[in-house]
Parts: structure tokens; C-alpha cells; sequence
């Protein structure tokens, strides 16, 4: 089994998630500098990775011989893109991954990168490269790698979807770095599962906070915020881009996700507008119980 400490591990996509795995894998693996390698669009965004000493080397993204080179030097190497960026990475550079090089991916659906993942490992099955899927759950309002200081991972959960092909030694190699980076509870399921649960988790989250800062015009409403509204609005601050995308990928399940949330949102509509307290008290009370036992798990 190879020591996290002696890998060479490269990033593709220096943003948020991807400048905090660079500072968790520097800070909490111990992974040394110069066996952190980046490819990224913007060469301001890896100069300053270089001079923050997340990484050694940085590599430019549109360049397609500095992104072979960096790949063919990476035993782990974690590629932090949106879905449709992932496949067409992966369809470019197919070829470039090392032997032996093991891969994982950040994207928030799975279904789709789980099909891509199978094709690759196929593709270079006698090289003995191994892409197992992940979902590492933590994030932060503002985006870039400016802000990956806001992204933390210590306590938060990450998911794993593996596929047929990945290999039981990998799986545990990633799951003991993934701890080590700050993640307290890692979970596997199948794509479609993590795909219909996170609709309801991450993505109906996102589109209940669009919806609130939406339906109100008035800027200055936060004179009368006293936390509620600053703790469900919060994400609303988000990646319209990625955002868009990610609700696009997993419509199916989102949908579904939304007319269950519209369904509640009428029953306590129905029992404000009725004047029936009685009711309205003992729902409240059955989502108060539910939400405490939901935090013990």
C-alpha cells in the first residue's frame, strides 16, 4: 500500500473545493509542497497557491502538453470541475493519466460521472488505473480559490460512489485520506442513490434560498434579520454557473424533490389560512421531533 506522504498528487481546477483540498492535503495529510501539483485556467490563481505553498508546481489549463506533463507525473490526482467539464477532461486526456494513477472526482451528481468513470477504467484497465467517484460534502458562499480559507472540512461528510471495477485497496486508500483531510463520516451508495438524496440535501436547499431572495426586491430587508432569514439565505450567494448546471444534470430527481416540498409547503398553508391551530401546532411538533432525531444519525 503507498504512503500518502510519497504520492504526487495533482488538482484539476484550483477554485474553492479545489484550493481547500490543496491546503487540507498540505496542512492536514502532510503531503509536502512539492509533491502538490495544479492545473488551473487562471495562472493568478496558481501563482498564489505557489506563494501560499499549497503546491510546487502549477500547470495551465489551456495548455494541453503542460496538463499531459502534470498528469503523467500524479499518483492521486483529484479532478475538481463541474460534471460536463469532468467528461470532457477525462475524454481529452484519457491517455495522459500515469500508470497506476489513482483518480477521484468532486463533481455534486454522480449518475453520469459513474458511466464515464467505467468507460475510463476500461480504457486503461491494463494500466491498472482506478477512478472511484466521490462527492466531498462542504462548501462555502463565495467561490475561487481566494476563498477556499472558508471551506472547511473538519467534521463534514463525504460520499463514494464506487463502480464495478474499483479496486477494494483503493477504495480504502481514499477513504483513510479523505479522513485524514478532516471528513468524520464517509458514506457509500450507488450513484442514483446519492443523486435522488442530494436533490433533497443540497440542490432543493439551493433552490429554496433562490426562491426566498427571489420573491423580495427590497435590499434592505436585512435591517429586520435576526439570523433566521441569514441562515436560509445564505447560499443563495451561489455559483450561478455550476449551479445551473448541477440542477440541469439531476432535473428528474430535483423535480421530484420540489413538488414534495411544494406538497408541505400547502399543508401549512392550507392551516394558516383555515385559522386551525389545533393542526398547525401538532405538525409543527412532528417536524420539531423528526428534525431532532434526524441529528442524531
Amino acid at each position: 500500500m503507498r504512503k500518502i506522504e510519497d504520492c504526487n498528487i495533482g488538482i484539476v481546477g484550483l477554485g474553492l473545493m479545489g484550493g481547500a483540498i490543496a491546503r487540507a492535503l498540505h496542512e492536514q495529510c502532510g503531503v509536502a509542497q512539492d509533491h502538490l501539483f495544479a492545473c488551473n485556467r487562471s495562472s493568478e490563481t496558481l501563482n498564489a497557491a505557489l506563494q501560499a505553498g499549497f503546491i510546487g508546481r502549477g500547470y495551465e489549463a489551456l495548455n494541453v502538453k503542460d496538463v499531459s506533463e502534470m498528469l503523467s507525473l500524479c499518483d492521486i490526482v483529484f479532478l475538481c470541475l463541474n460534471p460536463s467539464s469532468i467528461l470532457r477532461f477525462l475524454e481529452q486526456y484519457k491517455d495522459s493519466f500515469k500508470n497506476g494513477c489513482l483518480i477521484t472526482d468532486i463533481a455534486g451528481t454522480k449518475e453520469s460521472i459513474a458511466a464515464a468513470a467505467e468507460n475510463f477504467c476500461r480504457s486503461r484497465a491494463g494500466d491498472n488505473v482506478d477512478f472511484i467517484p466521490g462527492h466531498p460534502m462542504a462548501g462555502a458562499e463565495k467561490s475561487g480559490f481566494a476563498n477556499s480559507n472558508l471551506c472547511n472540512f473538519n467534521g463534514k461528510n463525504y460520499i463514494l460512489t464506487p463502480i464495478s471495477c474499483n479496486k477494494p485497496e483503493n477504495i480504502e486508500f481514499l477513504k483513510n485520506l479523505i479522513s485524514r483531510m478532516g471528513f468524520s463520516r464517509i458514506t457509500e451508495v450507488t450513484p442514483a442513490e446519492h443523486d435522488r438524496k442530494i436533490a433533497f440535501t443540497s440542490q432543493l436547499c439551493h433552490v429554496i434560498a433562490a426562491a426566498l431572495i427571489d420573491c423580495e426586491s427590497d435590499t434592505e430587508i436585512t435591517r429586520f434579520g435576526g439570523g433566521s432569514f441569514e441562515d436560509l439565505t445564505r447560499i443563495a450567494m451561489l455559483n450561478a454557473p455550476m449551479w445551473t448546471e448541477l440542477f440541469m444534470e439531476n432535473r428528474s430527481a430535483l423535480l421530484g424533490r420540489i413538488e414534495q416540498f411544494e406538497k408541505s409547503l400547502d399543508d401549512l398553508k392550507d392551516l394558516i389560512g383555515s385559522d386551525n391551530a389545533g393542526e398547525l401546532e401538532k405538525r409543527l411538533t412532528v417536524v420539531r421531533e423528526r428534525r431532532i432525531e434526524m441529528s442524531k444519525r
